[in-house]
């Protein structure tokens, strides 16, 4: 059984046990031929009594993460790295009682992408409010740390027609003003820019947003004056393929989002509530700036429909599906 891998598997870290995600994740892994091999990072209990109350059945082979790369990985099964879970009550609220597990998994997931064998990390939602706890805005940020790259990170919800990427993440509206400038639009900018071109093979139309409605303000000297468009003209100066500012409350009608591969806006829902109005489920979160590509579906715990068989795997599904596309071995 055990030879050389000739593919690195996509590494799963699960996240909140008592989320949706194993359900969408049995739901993936049922109806989908997937080429690339995938390894979850899990508790092994979790997941015998998720797939009993959710009625699925899959053989589990067990992998120890020290030999990973001697295993021959298929999907024919579920791949598991166990990590120890006290679930007694398998569907439960979220709580603070599973941060350590949420942590374990991480690392683990973190130690095999820096051993290099991984081709790409996958994790499932936690919940900011319990595991964070206020130390990072978002699990972009908090993976920024752990892999010692904070201030490179990027957020991009990504779709093959139109993806978005907020200036700000995980911010109070009161907190943005200041923490938008120039340097940091250039350096998203190139960052989205460089993704592009090595992944996709694409010199991607960038747009970009105001940050006041319409574009204006009472001030002489508004943000898209002094910060946004001399950021666009510098980069238009480095032939990157970028416009605006455009006013965010039309730039998403049909005829204008045609015309770009990704709109960065000043602020977190200014661009995730478009594009998920637009494409629901079939979008995905990248974080760029990582020593590895790091995705997550772009859905939250939601916990009031554990155990309800009733989730939308469409997200899981298509962050496998650009893996499997841009296959970084």
């Amino acid at each position: 059984m055990l030879k050389h891998m000739k593919i690195k598997p996509i590494i799963i870290v699960s996240g909140e046990p008592y989320s949706i995600f194993l359900e969408i994740f049995f739901k993936t892994l049922k109806n989908k031929n997937y080429k690339t091999p995938i390894l979850i990072i899990a508790s092994y209990n979790l997941i015998l009594k998720q797939m009993k109350k959710l009625k699925y059945s899959f053989k589990i082979n067990l992998i120890n993460d020290k030999f990973l790369n001697l295993y021959k990985l298929n999907n024919k099964n579920i791949n598991l790295i166990n990590v120890n879970f006290n679930c007694n009550k398998t569907f439960d609220k979220i709580s603070s009682k599973s941060n350590h597990y949420i942590d374990q998994c991480f690392n683990l997931g973190l130690k095999i992408m820096r051993a290099n064998k991984g081709c790409a990390l996958i994790n499932g939602p936690i919940s900011k409010k319990h595991f964070l706890k206020k130390k990072f805005p978002g699990i972009t940020e908090y993976l920024a740390f752990k892999t010692r790259h904070t201030g490179k990170e990027v957020m991009l919800i990504y779709n093959n027609n139109l993806s978005v990427s907020p200036i700000t993440t995980h911010l109070p509206l009161k907190n943005i003003f200041k923490k938008i400038t120039i340097k940091k639009i250039i350096k998203q900018v190139i960052t989205i820019n460089k993704f592009y071109e090595k992944f996709l093979n694409k010199k991607p139309k960038i747009a970009i947003t105001g940050l006041n409605p319409h574009c204006e303000s009472i001030k002489d000297k508004n943000e898209e004056k002094k910060i946004i468009t001399p950021a666009i003209k510098f980069l238009s100066k480095k032939k990157i393929k970028i416009f605006g500012p455009f006013a965010a409350d039309t730039l998403f009608i049909k005829k204008n989002v045609k015309k770009f591969d990704v709109i960065i806006g000043m602020y977190h829902d200014q661009v995730l509530t478009p594009i998920k109005t637009l494409y629901e489920f079939k979008a995905i979160n990248i974080t760029l700036g990582l020593p590895f590509i790091r995705i997550s579906p772009d859905h939250g715990p939601n916990n009031q429909m554990l155990g309800l068989n009733k989730s939308d795997p469409k997200s899981l599904q298509e962050a496998l599906n650009f893996v499997n596309k841009i296959r970084v071995n």
